[in-house]
């Protein structure tokens, strides 16, 4: 799916004020992070943005996103995986491979763009780039839904596996101005099977309209979406909680209701 070389190009174009994104994201790391009863001596950062990252979390070994992660089995008690995996040629290989890098109950978290991000710019350009050329080509990545995130990491065997999503709005004065602003976060197109030609700047003028048209503010300007999605689990350990094995509750669903409990009829 992703070209990773250009994948790299695009990141090295970065600016400072392009990773306002990533700011966001720390800030709910440390948060959440904050909240867990638990003192983390050896972290670890997986990102495509080491110099950011290392700047949030100093205390930790940072390394980059690529297929085989540079870290060692059983060697960390806390693994973030920070605004990269949507990029992942392969997502499950790289929470399998966090997971190995945990030590028994050693936490994994991530935070990356999720599915509705950039909603209404993918369909206003969608629907411009028909009516202006008869056709469609990929532009922006497919972003994983919410409900498929909780079985990749059952799949990545994590326990206490968890989901969850928030999504910022940011106003801008014109599709340019967005564009302006994802090649300044190194998330322009880096897709395999992408468009290699110039786009018809026809099909940008009919998405500027397009998309005031639907998504814009009550000031005139254009709303952008980005959701990011939160994963969080554990990796297992014989200290956390364990489900009861079926049949064996010591009291009855309906005592606890206190309904009256009827039989099934034929």
């Amino acid at each position: 799916m992703t070209d990773t070389k250009s994948l790299h190009l695009r990141r090295a174009r970065t600016t400072a004020d392009g990773m306002f994104l990533h700011a966001a994201a720390a800030e709910e790391l440390q948060d959440r992070l904050g909240m867990v009863n638990k003192l983390f001596t050896a972290p670890a950062v997986v990102t495509g943005f080491r110099d950011f990252w290392a700047a949030q979390f100093p205390d930790a070994l940072t390394v980059s996103d690529v297929e085989t992660l540079p870290l060692q089995t059983a060697s960390h008690d806390l693994v973030m995986h920070t605004m990269s995996l949507h990029w992942a040629n392969d997502p499950v290989g790289q929470l399998i491979q966090c997971r190995r890098a945990l030590k028994p109950d050693g936490l994994f978290i991530a935070i990356s763009f999720g599915g509705d991000t950039l909603q209404e710019l993918r369909r206003a350009l969608g629907e411009a780039e028909i009516a202006v050329t008869g056709g469609l080509s990929p532009r922006i990545a497919p972003l994983p839904e919410l409900r498929d995130l909780g079985g990749l990491l059952q799949r990545a065997s994590f326990a206490l596996p968890v989901a969850d999503t928030a999504t910022l709005s940011v106003e801008y004065r014109d599709i340019w101005h967005l564009m302006h602003d994802l090649r300044a976060m190194g998330e322009t197109n880096a897709l395999n099977n992408r468009l290699r030609k110039p786009t018809r700047r026809a099909v940008f003028e009919q998405a500027q309209k397009l998309y005031a048209q639907h998504f814009a503010t009550s000031k005139g300007k254009l709303r952008a979406s980005f959701e990011l999605q939160v994963l969080t689990g554990w990796a297992p350990d014989a200290s956390q909680p364990q489900p009861l094995r079926p049949g064996s509750a010591q009291a009855r669903l309906a005592d606890a209701l206190g309904a009256a409990e009827k039989p099934l009829r034929d």
